[in-house]
């Protein structure tokens, strides 16, 4: 078996496999890398010395069977064999399913998620995304510090356990998306540095010195991080990748990483048949980074809307501390805004960033398809000081009426995982850090952030404590219980209307008109025929719709047809959708 690594400061490389030690040489053909033959098979231990060091895993490793420190392992992707015929579902249609697979389930594993997947077919989605699974020191994490991008955290169940995930998922018609993150690696089992200069001190992110993308030796880096990032779609079966935080990709060369990403993704979707898919999250408000490569743009397929989820959450809460206070002000006027312009932050001042933001989105070139919506997600429940759901903070009618709003707007939808049937379970940010100085690092930090925010030390969730990963997993004898199953109902309903009514995924995101009133806390918008009205005031509400006829299709509260005046009358915290005859 031929091994290769790119080691370009090294005098001298040995690879161990399997306990025998021999030197590799220099290829004459690309320069700092090395290559050689020996013995293997799959499950055979392997890694690499440089200059007679000790032994570290392959930066290219497909299984860290010991985690991030222990020796790599190959895998031989032909042994296992598909029993999905899979063509692939695309992004315009999808509604996506944000899932962590550590807490989906108590056991915490792939395997367990996957006996759980036929409750997401019942729902309605069409993608399952998963949070990410590269190795990261201990069991439990969310997994944004991960090493090794080309494994599978081994106590998930490791690469043969998410072949098996995605051919479930694929046989029940599911695609399955997978959250990678290239603008930062894990603080700790991280051996990447040694082995060439993956990171650069020419600028830095939150998180330390950044991923070398335009650097001497970014050459690799990028191919390094492209190759990853194939290998996913290719050998896994996955259908399209979530890239964390794009702007923390400091790029200066005139072909951007993004560019380079999207450019090889096309060009295997069209190798593979299949569809295949970017979407970004970004802080940017760019529309460049999801405007096609012939117009001039990046060419990602989507990206998550943040201004949609803020202008929402200020809605229905009234919270208006840090980024919510930009929308506080007017928070239906924002979400108003963000339904008919996509972004709320088009060039226009941030009292947050105390600068002006973003730039104006061209509803004609842009489809309403690349801008994901949603009211919950990992970042917005867990980077909460207590992890608390939106289903702590309101009512269920006010749920439903973020139901109704998220899952009929022009957006792509998107929940978070529970927030179907109002989960009770908080989703804490959890740790288990091997490194005690790390742990404790990471233990003070988390405390001294909400600190600043008012919150006494002893009421945020230690990291690090087992109980904090244990309360964030759901409970599955929740859906079964009230008024959890009436909310699941709900969302079923809204679900199986957005597939039945075509204006629902129509595209064009200048076809949706909006009113609202502010003071009365209601809101109204037609996408084509389908009409949907929210109330989220306690009192009804009465809304001149301005169509004659309209039939209900569904309603949280009981709500008769509009009559011949065109009148709606809307209980309080209720959402309404109906269909122009």
């Amino acid at each position: 078996m031929q091994f290769e690594v790119w080691a370009p400061q090294a005098g001298r490389v040995t690879l161990r496999c399997d306990g025998v030690t021999r030197a590799l040489e220099r290829d004459p053909e690309r320069a700092g890398w090395w290559r050689g033959e020996a013995d293997a098979r799959d499950g055979s231990r392997y890694g690499f010395a440089l200059d007679d060091g000790p032994v570290r895993p392959d930066p290219r490793s497909r299984r860290q069977p010991d985690g991030p420190d222990g020796l790599s392992a190959v895998v031989d992707h032909e042994r296992y064999e598909w029993r999905a015929q899979w063509r692939g579902r695309p992004l315009p249609g999808a509604v996506l399913y944000e899932l962590h697979v550590g807490t989906y389930t108590r056991e915490g594993t792939l395997d367990a998620a996957a006996e759980r997947l036929g409750h997401l077919a019942e729902l309605g989605v069409t993608h399952v995304q998963l949070m990410p699974l590269c190795p990261f020191p201990g069991t439990h994490g969310w997994g944004y510090e991960g090493v090794s991008l080309w494994a599978v955290h081994e106590p998930y169940g490791g690469p043969e356990a998410l072949k098996r995930f995605v051919d479930q998922a694929h046989e029940l018609g599911l695609g399955v998306v997978l959250d990678v993150v290239h603008n930062h690696f894990g603080p700790s089992g991280n051996y990447l540095p040694v082995f060439g200069p993956y990171l650069t001190d020419r600028h830095h992110t939150p998180w330390g010195a950044a991923v070398n993308l335009d650097a001497p030796g970014s050459d690799e880096v990028r191919a390094f991080l492209v190759g990853s990032a194939l290998a996913w779609l290719r050998d896994y079966r996955i259908d399209g990748l979530r890239l964390d935080a794009v702007h923390a990709l400091v790029d200066t060369r005139a072909f951007h990483f993004l560019e380079e990403l999207s450019t090889a993704v096309d060009a295997l979707a069209a190798e593979v048949d299949r569809p295949l898919f970017l979407v970004a999250e970004s802080d940017l408000n760019d529309p460049r980074l999801i405007t096609s490569r012939d117009e001039g743009g990046l060419g990602l397929h989507a990206q998550w809307n943040d201004d949609f989820h803020h202008a929402l959450h200020t809605t229905l809460t009234g919270e208006s501390q840090g980024y919510y206070a930009d929308f506080a002000r007017a928070p239906l006027a924002g979400l108003a805004k963000t339904l008919t312009g996509g972004y709320f932050h088009d060039g226009t001042y941030s009292s947050f960033r105390e600068r002006h933001h973003g730039r104006p989105l061209d509803r004609t070139r842009v489809a309403g398809h690349r801008l994901l919506g949603y009211s919950q997600t990992h970042d917005q429940v867990g980077n909460r000081a207590q992890g608390d759901r939106l289903s702590a903070l309101v009512p269920p009618g006010l749920l439903a009426c973020a139901a109704t709003l998220t899952l009929t707007a022009p957006f792509t939808p998107m929940l978070f995982m529970g927030e179907e049937w109002a989960a009770g379970t908080p989703w804490q940010f959890f740790t288990d850090h091997t490194d005690p100085e790390l742990a404790d690092a990471v233990r003070r930090g988390r405390r001294r952030e909400f600190a600043a925010h008012g919150w006494k030390e002893e009421d945020v969730p230690d990291p690090q404590d087992p109980a904090t990963r244990d309360r964030s997993c759901l409970d599955w004898s929740e859906p079964e219980r009230q008024p959890h199953a009436r909310v699941l109902a709900w969302y079923r309903q809204l679900l199986a209307l957005r597939h039945e009514q075509p204006d629902l995924t129509d595209p064009d995101l200048a076809d949706t008109k909006v009113a609202f009133d502010e003071e009365r806390r209601w809101i109204a918008f037609r996408r084509g025929d389908v009409l949907v009205a929210v109330n989220l005031a306690p009192e009804p509400a009465a809304l001149s719709l301005g169509v004659p006829h309209a039939r209900v299709l569904a309603a949280w509260e009981p709500v008769e047809d509009p009559g011949a005046d065109g009148v709606l009358h809307v209980p309080g915290e209720s959402g309404v959708v109906l269909l122009q005859e």
